[in-house]
Formats: structure tokens, C-alpha cells, sequence
């Protein structure tokens, strides 16, 4: 039965809630806490539902009893929104409203370092504007990143370059192919106070621009590289199953000397020896390191207590020894040149 598994989940996550419900957190992972195809996340005071059933009918019985459980446990909801993954229509990927009027437009995140706002739109598209998965890389960002010059690429909404900025970070360039996705981070330096270049917001295609600041000399203390698995333009394509080492060396040159170059591979199909793998060897040649691997939190890939045995049926690719599908790794820059980032960047 589902109810037990809820239950158990938000009991196991029950010190991540705030006074405020301004935290934005996994509830239940139903990959590892056994109900593959639900997700279930809660941004601020509206609940998100997530339909990742290859067959969304399937699940429809599974949604209503966690939606009903779920209202009845925190009736502080404001709104409930479906995310179906794999529907035809547009509409229902990026979000039907089940429940309520006003959706979250801004959360904080449970933890943090430092008290830092990131804007949300739930319905932007099929993903809800900010990654949780990749809270623990925005929460080294905030502590290591003071003084720095950085550069975001594949921004998306720019929750990393936004916690840089937080942590006081001297510059943060933000790329995206989307100029939408950018006005989201925009909108976050808004929330938070930051001042707004908008030369450090730049649209376009990765391999242009990237090529366009290594002719320019650009130089950065770090690089946030998290592509999206798949995408294909004129200019080039990003796979993060087959060319991933292409574009890390691609980055490579930005990052001076004594950098850190954060490689993140959420590829699904991608397992983490295969990852690891890429990394050795583009680190062979002396000038990268592996410092660490960064782990996702566990409210995203279930509690000891929580977790269950795996459905075989649900199995993509073992991540080891990253301990989630989202694998992140923290690299550090040689420079034979020994080139340090001096002067912000003038886009």
C-alpha cells in the first residue's frame, strides 16, 4: 500500500519544514522508497506531484491517494500541480493545478548556509524552474565561492550562479541557450537584492559562446558545467552519454589556474562507473583532479530508513559510486600556463 510509504517518507523528513513553509525539498522518492513512477515535492506552501509512469493512467489511483493523504497531513497547502512526464500535451507535462490558486514563486532551501531566495515558476516547462537534486552544490557554492569569478553555463534558471553570487562572488556570468529560463534568475538577484548586469546574462548557443570567451582571454576560479542529457543544435550537440568529455575539455581553458571545473552528469542511462570513467580519463593528462564527489541530499534518494529494496523493473544504471542518478564532481584546474582570473570579465 502507498499511505505506509508516505507516512514513513514525511516522517523521516519532518525536520526540514519551517515555520514559514518557505522551504522547497523531496518528500518521497518513489524510485527508492517504493513506488516507482511518483515523486512528490513541496515548494513553499504548494505541493508538486510527479507522473513519471511510461503509462500515466497507471498511476492515477497512486496520485489522488497522495494528493488526498497529503492535504490531509499539511493543510497549510496552498495548491496542488500534477506534472505528468511522459504526456502527449505540453500542458500536462509542464503542470495541471489540481488543488488551490497561488503557486509558489519563490522558496529558500532547508540548511542553507545563507538565507538565500530562488525564484520558481512550476509551470515553465516540465521541470519546476529549480533542481533539488543539486541543492548540495548550491549549498558548497555559498561556502567556497567569496571573491570568485564564475561562469554558469547551461544555467537554466541559475539557481548555482545565483548562490555564487550569494556567497559573494566578484562576478557570475550566466549562459543559456533560453532567454526565458534566464529572466527567472533575473528575477531571483531581484529577490535577494543582488544588483543586475545584463551583460552577465547572456543567451545563446553553448559552443559559440564558450569559443567566444576563450578568444576573448576570459579566465574563471569556476566553471558550473550541467548540460542537459540530451540537446542538438547547428552549432554542436551535447550528449551526456556519449560526448561528455568533449565538453569538458571544450570548458577547460576558462578555468585559471588552482580553479575548480564542477562536472555534473544527470544522465540517467549514464551510470557512475562509466562517469567516473570519463573523468579518469580526462584527468589523465595531469592538469585535472578529481577533489571530491558532492552527494545529492537525502531527501532526494531516501533515508536509511525509508528506502526499500529495488524494483528491478524500475533499475536504470547504478550510480556508484556517486549515491544518486545526478552525479556530481568537484574537479580542480592545473594550468601549465599558471594563468589566474584577475579582472572580472567585460562581456
Amino acid at each position: 500500500m502507498l499511505e505506509p510509504l508516505l507516512a514513513g517518507a514525511l516522517a523521516a523528513r519532518a525536520a526540514l519544514f519551517d515555520e514559514r513553509r518557505e522551504m522547497a525539498f523531496r518528500l518521497f522518492n518513489g524510485f527508492t522508497e517504493g513506488w516507482p513512477g511518483l515523486a512528490v515535492d513541496v515548494y513553499a506552501r504548494t505541493l508538486v506531484l510527479h507522473n513519471y509512469a511510461s503509462d500515466p493512467a497507471a498511476n492515477e489511483v497512486a496520485l489522488v491517494t497522495a494528493q488526498q493523504f497529503y492535504l490531509a497531513q499539511l493543510p497549510w497547502l496552498d495548491a496542488v500541480l500534477l506534472k505528468t512526464h511522459h504526456a502527449r500535451d505540453a500542458r500536462r507535462r509542464n503542470g495541471i493545478l489540481l488543488a488551490g490558486e497561488r503557486l509558489a514563486r519563490k522558496v529558500c532551501e532547508p540548511g542553507s548556509p545563507a538565507r538565500v531566495w530562488y525564484a520558481v515558476d512550476l509551470q515553465l516547462n516540465r521541470d519546476a524552474s529549480l533542481y533539488l537534486d543539486t541543492r548540495n552544490l548550491r549549498f558548497w557554492a555559498l561556502q567556497h565561492l567569496r571573491g570568485m569569478r564564475v561562469l554558469n553555463t547551461f544555467a537554466y534558471t541559475g539557481s548555482l550562479g545565483v548562490a555564487a553570487q550569494a556567497a559573494g562572488a566578484t562576478q557570475v556570468l550566466h549562459l543559456d541557450l533560453n532567454r526565458t529560463f534566464l529572466n527567472v534568475a533575473k528575477t531571483s538577484y531581484t529577490l535577494n537584492g543582488f544588483p543586475i548586469r545584463k551583460s552577465d546574462f547572456q543567451a545563446g548557443d553553448f559552443w559559440p559562446q564558450i569559443s567566444r570567451l576563450i578568444r576573448a582571454g576570459a579566465l574563471f576560479d569556476c566553471v558550473f558545467l550541467d548540460p542537459p542529457f540530451f540537446a542538438a543544435t547547428d552549432k554542436g550537440v551535447v550528449d551526456l552519454e556519449h560526448n561528455y568529455a568533449r565538453l569538458l575539455n571544450k570548458v577547460r581553458p576558462l578555468v585559471a589556474d588552482g580553479g575548480w571545473l564542477v562536472a555534473v552528469n544527470n544522465g540517467l542511462y549514464v551510470s557512475g562507473a562509466e562517469y567516473w570513467q570519463t573523468l579518469q580519463t580526462v584527468c589523465a593528462d595531469g592538469y585535472l583532479t578529481i577533489e571530491a564527489l558532492l552527494p545529492v541530499a537525502e531527501d532526494f534518494t531516501g533515508y536509511e530508513s525509508t528506502r526499500v529494496a529495488a524494483d528491478k523493473r524500475a533499475e536504470v544504471t547504478d550510480p556508484a559510486p556517486f549515491n544518486h542518478a545526478t552525479k556530481i564532481a568537484l574537479l580542480r584546474v592545473r594550468r601549465k600556463d599558471g594563468l589566474k582570473a584577475v579582472t572580472p570579465f567585460s562581456a
